[in-house]
Parts: structure tokens; sequence; C-alpha cells
């Protein structure tokens, strides 16, 4: 039993959840339409993408250069990397303008668009997004290279700063998009262009003399090149993937050659570690340096782990997973302890109040999950995936999906967000847009593509990681299984699989159902068909047939968590968990000065009630208490044993807060 798997045909899952399938809706009607008009610059009062603009800027160079001469520009090379707004956005010049991977707001958006029309089919959506692609591709040029900042400024410099100059990056957000919108349409214009890219890359990459012995300052083309070998079979994508990975850390270190004579420090570390080539990554066993690139360098190593079978790169994959996770991980799921680089901190080290905890580094560590899973299904893989998923993923969007968090701090004051400029990157409330929009179009694409981390396969065996309900099918060589799934987490706590076709005298199969950390013990009914409990989930395999049921019920109950007596920050205090949610308390229901509060640690007392925030049902959990009576007097004075009054203290689910207005937050309370 390998427990092995890969991704599932996204067109074989119906999604139909009423969790889920609120979310999915809401991306499709919500955020990718605010999400296009953000990338055209039409959304009034937020930061500018300009990644449109750029496209079709550099669609009228590329012409022109074809017209004229290759090395044809029509502006200056300019000096600032993070290109400054301009004053007057009805008078901008034919220049770049936004971040130097802006390209990457039009990638993520086609990802989303992608995914949602697999479940959705939108003639009107799907239109659009082919004239995207045209303005897109037009911008390309003959040799295939597709990177607006040096197709719009200088060809000739191309390449030559990998370190800061995302475009190694740019591709593998583009090989994403494209793969997502020719899997859910069939049309490869994009694939196409994606592809001549990554061609053009491999020709230019490699250990041969000649070629560039470099790999990409922030990762992502590693997960992306062997999403382009799995849907074209072609060999050198996985190799060049494989080649980045090998090639990190090695020395003498690439980036020196491409900045001698540089100091270069970020986070208090050499900047190797922010870039996590400090050392080969099959010597690496702490996670360190900007969470983001960090995650998706992991999850392209498990991908490249196991589809070469690499032992040694597989066991840098686990002791990397685990030091995140029993180390550097917040009990929402979320990643990335300092502002000082968007990094991990050291070990245990998790404040709460200057988390960094960035969406999309949680968004990453999802990726990171699902791959160690398709690897080896392991419950606490999918454990870790779960709880990233429903509370930090989740928090970074509102519940209107209109606007959005960057950072998702575990305990907020507002007053403090707005006079601490140690505390600036914490907002108390959601932004409508970021000009560096990497997080608003992530979770889109994360969202609309649920089924695909809520669902793996193998040749014999159907995965269940995540409870999500719908239609899914499961092909085997002698038929197909399509399983009904029912999945009621939120108040039965059950999942109910049905048959509801196969082969007349049935087919034979396997179906593997996880049972979650939040569950303590559990009933399973499955008829006469033999089952077996492995690594947290249940094999139950057999010859299945028409109207055949599988229940499993869990035990869910309120758990009352601490923290490991190593993190400093959440010393004296405990935090709330039902389901795969982490609770948290509000300024709104519970009044000002929360650090003032403590709870009753006797869970049996919790009262559970259904409620509504902002429109969206949801579960709050009301918990006796204390509050101490506030001392007044000198700054300092002589100890004297506080005074207490009795309180009734409201908890709402994590990914909630922030709904109702600006206010205090915390998620550790006093016990």
């Amino acid at each position: 039993m390998t427990g092995e798997s890969r991704p599932i045909d996204l067109k074989n899952v119906k999604i139909n959840d009423p969790f889920w399938k609120g979310e999915m809706e809401l991306v499709r009607k919500e955020v990718i339409p605010y999400q296009w008009e953000a990338i055209n610059d039409r959304v009034e009062g937020a930061e500018p993408s300009f990644a449109m603009r750029n496209f079709k800027l550099a669609g009228r160079i590329t012409a022109k250069r074809r017209e004229l001469s290759d090395d044809y520009r029509e502006v200056i090379w300019p000096v600032d990397i993070f290109q400054t707004l301009p004053k007057d956005m009805d008078h901008l010049e034919d220049r770049f303008y936004g971040f130097l991977f802006q390209d990457t707001d039009f990638s993520k958006w086609i990802e989303a668009v992608g995914y949602s029309l697999t479940q959705h089919p939108d003639p009107e959506l799907e239109k659009t997004a082919d004239e995207a692609i045209d303005i897109v591709c037009a911008a390309q040029q003959d040799n295939g290279y597709l990177d607006t900042y040096y197709i719009i400024n200088d060809m000739s410099r191309i390449f030559t700063n990998l370190r800061d100059h995302h475009e190694l990056y740019c591709l593998g957000h583009l090989v994403e998009g494209a793969v997502a919108y020719y899997l859910a349409t069939g049309k490869d214009k994009l694939l196409n262009a994606a592809k001549r890219f990554a061609d053009y890359v491999y020709s230019r990459f490699g250990k041969e003399e000649g070629k560039i012995h470099g790999y990409p300052g922030h990762e992502i083309a590693e997960m992306a090149l062997v999403r382009l070998y799995e849907v074209s079979g072609d060999e050198k994508y996985l190799e060049l993937s494989r080649y980045f990975i090998d090639e990190r850390g090695t020395r003498p270190y690439y980036f020196d050659k491409e900045h001698p004579g540089e100091e270069e420090k970020r986070g208090g570390k050499p900047g190797y570690h922010y870039h996590q080539a400090h050392v080969p990554v099959r010597q690496q066993d702490e996670a360190v340096g900007h969470a983001v690139r960090a995650v998706y360098l992991y999850s392209g190593m498990a991908d490249v782990a196991r589809l070469t079978g690499d032992e040694s790169l597989k066991q840098a994959c686990r002791r990397l997973f685990d030091n995140i996770v029993n180390k550097k991980m917040y009990i929402t799921g979320g990643i990335g302890g300092t502002n000082i680089g968007e990094a991990f901190s050291f070990n245990y080290d998790l404040p709460n109040d200057l988390a960094y905890s960035e969406t999309c580094a949680a968004i990453g560590l999802v990726f990171f999950a699902r791959r160690m899973l398709q690897m080896d299904a392991d419950s606490r893989y999918a454990d870790v995936m779960e709880r990233a998923l429903y509370n930090t993923v989740l928090s970074g969007m509102a519940l209107d999906g209109k606007s959005f968090f960057y950072v998702n701090p575990l305990e907020v004051n507002p007053k403090a967000c707005h006079e601490d400029a140690r505390k600036a990157h914490v907002k108390p409330v959601r932004q409508k847009w970021f000009g560096c929009a990497c997080c608003p179009p992530n979770i889109a694409r994360l969202v609309s593509s649920v089924a695909a981390y809520a669902y793996t396969e193998s040749e014999d065996t159907l995965f269940m990681h995540l409870y999500v309900g719908g239609t899914v099918k499961k092909e085997y060589p002698e038929g197909s299984v399509v399983w009904e799934v029912d999945a009621d987490i939120m108040d039965k706590s059950r999942v109910r699989v049905v048959c509801s076709e196969a082969a007349p005298e049935g087919t034979e199969g396997t179906i593997a159902i996880r049972i979650p950390d939040w569950c303590d013990s559990y009933t399973l009914s499955c008829k006469d068909h033999a089952h077996e409990l492995h690594k947290g989930y249940e094999y139950i395999r057999g010859t299945f047939r028409k109207g055949e049921e599988i229940e499993l019920v869990f035990d869910k109950k309120l758990k009352i968590m601490q923290a490991a007596s190593a993190v400093s920050e959440d010393h004296g205090k405990v935090a709330l968990s039902y389901g795969p949610f982490v609770y948290c308390i509000e300024e709104k229901d519970n009044g000002k000065d929360l650090h003032l509060l403590s709870v009753d640690t006797d869970a049996s007392k919790a009262v559970f009630e259904k409620t509504v925030i902002a429109g969206n049902e949801a579960t709050r959990i009301i918990m006796p208490g204390k509050r101490e009576k506030i001392r007044d007097g000198a700054l300092y004075s002589e100890y004297r044993a506080a005074e207490y009054e009795d309180a009734k203290l409201i908890f709402i689910p994590y990914y909630t807060w922030a709904n109702r207005g600006e206010g205090e937050m915390r998620v550790w309370i006093g016990r």
C-alpha cells in the first residue's frame, strides 16, 4: 500500500458542497470579474495593476520590432525595479508600470478562470478570456520569450538578474494559467505560448558550456514545469525543473556571479537564506527565508521527487515539512513570522501581533501539503492542508469577495496598526487591491480548484483528503464508479458516499477516506466491504454496485488548544478549535481591551449557536470567562492581586473576522 496518487481530472468532479460551492460562486461572480477590472486599472480607489496595459504596449513593441529591427525599444531602461506610480493616471507615458512581476496578475486571473469554467461554463467569461489571451500572445517574441518588463525596456538584458527580476517566476505563473485554461476549454493558444517560452528557457539554461548555470530568485517555475510535463508528456520540462532544483545552493553561488562584491543581507541572514540557496536543497532541514518562495520551491521538490523516485529529495521534503509544522506554523496554518523579508523566523518564534502570515504563504503550504500527500497518503499532510485552507486562506478574502488581506495576524489592536511603524504591515480591515497583488488572484485560483485538493487518485484508489460534497467519477480499466459525496462536517460531522453509477455486475476498486486530527473517534458503515486504517485513511475495498453506501460519522468536539512551552508568545494562553476551524474573539462581540479577558478551559461548558456574519451563516461559541478589572493609578505600582468579574466570551471562526468593521481581535486568550 504505497499511497501514491496523482491529481484528479477536474472534469470528473462537480462540486455541490454548500460551503465550498458558496465560496466558488463568490469567486466566479464577484472575485474574477473584480480582478478583471483591477488588472485593467478600472477599480476606483484601488492601486492600479497595469498588467493588461503592459501587455498591450509590449504587443505594439513586438509588432514594431518585427517590422523594424530586433533591438527596437520605445523607452529607456528604468532605474528602480519597483516602478514609481504616476501621479496622473490619465496621462501615462509609453513605458512599463508596476512591479516587474506584474504579468502574473493576468496569469493568476486566467488560471482562476480556467478552474471556474471547469465547474461552471460561461461563454461570456470565456470570450473575455480569449480576448485577453490574444493581447498576451501578441507580446511574445519570435524566440518564445514573454516578459513585458524586458520586452518594453531592453531585451539585451534578459536573464541578467535572476535573483531579483522574476522572469522565471513569470514563466511559472504563465504555465500554471495556460495549463488550467487548456484543461478547461481545450484551447491551446496560451498553452502553446507557455511551451514556447519554456522551450526558450530550456535552450538557455543547463549544465552545458555556454548555458546559464542559474536558477530562479523567486521559485514557482519548478512545480509549474512539472505541470507542463504532465500535460504535454515532454521530458525536457521535467528535466528543466530538476535542473533548477539540483543547481540551487551549489557553489560558487550563482547570485554572486550576477552581483559581484555585494554583501547583501535580508532578514539578518545572507541573501542566500532568503532565496533558500544557502546550501543544496537535499542538505536543507530548516525552512528559512521568504516563506512564499520557500513553499513554492518545496512543492516543486516534492513533485520532482515523486516523479523521479529520488529518495534523497523525498527525505529533504519530509524534513522541511516537519520543521514548518512542528516549529514554524501558526495554529491557523499561517507561516512566516516576520515582515522583515516576509520570512520564516527562528524556530518557535511566532508573534501574534507582528505576524506576517501572508495569504500566499498559506496557499503555498496547501500546495506543498497536497504534493506530500501525492507522494504518501498520510493524514498528517492533509490535516495541515485543511488547517491552512479553512483558516488563513479563507481569512485572506472578505465574506463578500470584495476586499483582501495580505497579512493575517492572530492579534490586532487597530490603534497599534495605525500608529506603530513596527506594525504598519498589519491591517485591521481588508484592502480593495494591492500594487503587489499576489494574494487576491492566488485565493481565486485555489478556491476555484478546491476539488484538486479534496481528491486525488491512483490506478485503483480514489483518495478523499477534504470533505467537499459533490459528484466524483473514478475510472477503472473495467469501467467507472460515480460517487455522490454528501459531506456535512459543519453540523452532523459525517460524510456519506453513495455509489450512483457502476457496471451492472459492479466495479472493483478502493476509496480511501481521511480521518481528521480534530476527530477523537468515529464510526464507519461500509456494508460487507473490507476496510483497513492506514496512516490515517480508511481504505474501503470491494466490488461496488449502484446504490451502495459508505458513511463515516466523526466525533467532533470543541478542543481547547495550547502551544508548546517554547512559544513564549502563547505562554499561559489557549485557543479554541472546532472541527477544521480555529476561533477568535472580536471587539464587536466582547468589547474593548481583549487582553483583559480569560476563558474557562472546561470545554463541556461551551454553548454553540448559529449566527450570521456579513450575510453568511456561521457557528459561534459562547464560553464562560473572566474580565480583569482595570487598575487605575501609577504606571507602575506594588503588586496586588487582580480583581475579576464574570464575562461571557463569544468566539467566531477566524476566517470570518474583520467583516463587521474595525476592531480588536485575538486568537490566543488568557486561561
